[in-house]
């Protein structure tokens, strides 16, 4: 069986997007192949995955998936939110990470407003089940999280069983 994409999906952009220094991919490219494959696509547990035509699988979880941001440079995790698809096309479109707020049900251009602590895309992967997206990104500013934190996991379990603030 081969990846279909969800009745309605609009095409994404097909310009090419600059993922980091001298480095272009255009977006049927852009997610990383880390399984063996020949030209047309893969077997992952008995069903062929199309490698021309994968994407997350968003009505898995009602239209979210998680998306984990990771420092391209050191592999710290800097935070989790969640993707709608508009937010996954608009992060390939211009290279820096948009997501969708659960809470106030906007998309959300991760730093592109006031701070302007962008999140800028390296590389892009999804997981073997296609439900959540690891973007290892450059974080301008150095700054990830809303309270100032370099992290937004900055709360640590000590071994007394609390939870006390971690160092950055």
């Amino acid at each position: 069986m081969i990846a279909k994409k969800p009745p309605g999906h609009k095409a994404g952009p097909s310009k090419a997007l600059a993922l980091g220094p001298k480095m272009r991919y255009n977006k049927k490219l852009l997610i990383y192949r880390y399984f063996a494959s020949n030209d047309r696509g893969f077997t992952m547990g008995g069903k062929e995955i199309d490698l021309e035509r994968i994407e997350p699988d968003f009505d898995k979880a009602g239209g979210l998936v998680p998306a984990v941001a990771q420092d391209a440079a050191t592999g710290e995790i800097l935070m989790l939110a969640y993707m709608n698809r508009e937010a996954f096309d608009r992060t390939l479109a211009t290279g820096e990470a948009h997501y969708w707020s659960r809470s106030r049900r906007v998309l959300w251009h991760k730093g592109g407003g006031r701070s302007g602590r962008v999140q800028k895309v390296r590389e892009l992967r999804l997981d073997c089940d296609l439900d959540t997206v690891l973007l290892k990104i450059e974080q301008v500013g150095g700054i990830s999280c809303h309270t100032g934190r370099r992290t937004c996991f900055h709360y640590l379990l000590g071994p007394d069983g609390r939870f006390r603030l971690a160092e950055d």
